[in-house]
Parts: C-alpha cells; structure tokens; sequence
C-alpha cells in the first residue's frame, strides 16, 4: 500500500508538472514581440512642419528586439485635436508586408498628405505586425504638429500655367458677353452726291483756242500738234486760192 501512494504522488507530481511547463510556453508564445520604432521628418524639414497639398514625409526606423520573426503589414496614421484629441481625419495607410528578422533594423518612409487649417494637430503613427498569426500595433509617433500653407513663388510653373488658363477664360467670357449684349453700330450706306462747288476745276490758267471754247488743258498735247498742223495746212491752201483768184480777174479784165 505505501509503494503504491508512493507511485501515486510521483505520477501526481509529473503531472502537475507538464502541466505548468505547458502554461509557461502557452505564456511566452503569447507575449508581444518587443518592436522599438524610432521616428522623424527628414533633414529638410528641421521644424517638422506639414505643408498642406504636398507630400509629407515621415522617416521610421524599426527594430526587432525579440527572438522571433515579425511581418511588417501596415503603416497609417491620423489628425487629432491637441487639446481634447478628438480624432479630426484619418490619414493615409500605405500596405508594406515586409519580413523582419529577429534582431535585425528596418528603415521605413511613410508619406501622407495633408488639407487642414493652418494650426497645431496631432498626428498620430502607428505601425501594425503579425507574429504566429497573431496582429500587434505599435505607436511610431506622437506628437503635435504644424500645419502650414505652401510657400508661394512667382516664378512656379504650375502657378504661371494656372494664371493664363485663368485669363484666357475671363477674356473668352468678356469677348463673348461684348458681342452678345452690346453689338456693334451698322455703317449707313447711301452715297452721297458731290455738290457743284466740290467737282474737280483744272488747275492754273485756263486758255481757249478757236470759237468753240474748249479748254486745251484737258486735251493731249499730241492731239493739239495734230490740230495745229490741220490749221496750218489749211491757211496755206486758202492763200494759193486767193491769188489765183484774182490772176483770173485780171485776164478776164484784159480779155475785155
């Protein structure tokens, strides 16, 4: 009877001790990995600012301080009210599934946008992993922001490009409300008669040559050398009749 309470107790004992070893690695599979995670904005931009309309930079440094494999899924983010951190928008959430090694560092960028009011928020970062099956999110970054407008330059491209698509479109419009509602004057088309005073007078002396009274300044001049020359001819013809006239007369006179 004593052997077997001995016997008894032993296989209690063993019992009882598989038991809490199972316990013990139940309870190390079930603790979270420690991941340390180290977050910044880059070298050009010191005062961390976040420019609304651009793309906003985070740098996260990540570091497996356990002895197990971790899988990097998800980076997101969020804006909160720095005085009662009410949650104000969800921010961007980039998908990464990236393998990281006990022991081993990542670098990771993650980039968001922004559209708020200038002013302070606080922007939330965490970073999610999956060990064993089993989902774990961690805080990358913490802390209160400043939201500011872009910097303006009258020499940007898209600023100038957006300028003349502008004015080209108000002069459409105007040009286009001118010839709509304010049309123009039609130009009258009755001809108007010259008056007697207005009709073109030769320039100069006028002479006339002959009976007739035209005036010579409006005939070409080799018109006028014909004329002339006619006239001539025509003296010299008239002066040989009357002297042979007046031989005739003269015979006739003798003949009586």
């Amino acid at each position: 009877m004593r052997l077997l309470s001995i016997i008894g107790s032993s296989v209690t004992l063993a019992a009882w001790l598989l038991s809490a070893s199972a316990a013990t690695l139940e309870t190390t599979d079930t603790v979270e990995p420690e991941i340390l995670i180290e977050a910044a904005f880059p070298e050009n931009n010191p005062f961390g600012h976040v420019v609304n309309g651009e793309r906003n930079q985070i740098i996260l440094v990540v570091e497996n301080k356990s002895e197990r494999n971790v899988t990097i899924t998800t980076v997101a983010g969020s804006f909160h009210n720095p005085d009662t951190n009410t949650l104000i928008k969800n921010s961007t959430s980039l998908q990464y599934d990236l393998r990281l090694l006990e022991g081993s560092k990542l670098q990771i960028p993650y980039t968001f946008h922004s559209e708020f009011k200038p002013g302070d928020l606080r922007l939330n970062v965490w970073l999610e992993h999956v060990v064993d099956d089993e989902k774990y999110r961690v805080t990358a970054y913490d802390s209160v922001v400043t939201v500011v407008e872009p910097e303006i330059s009258f020499f940007d491209f898209k600023l100038i490009s957006t300028y003349l698509v502008v004015l080209g479109l108000l002069g459409g419009a105007s040009y286009f409300a001118y010839q709509t509602y304010m049309p123009q004057t039609k130009k009258s088309r009755r001809k108007t008669r010259p008056s007697p005073s207005e009709v073109s007078a030769p320039v100069g002396a006028v002479t006339a040559s002959g009976g007739g009274g035209y005036q010579e300044e409006w005939i070409p001049e080799h018109h006028l050398k014909k004329t002339r020359a006619g006239k001539g001819k025509k003296g010299v013809a008239s002066s040989a009749d009357e002297m042979s006239g007046n031989e005739s007369a003269s015979k006739r006179k003798s003949r009586k």
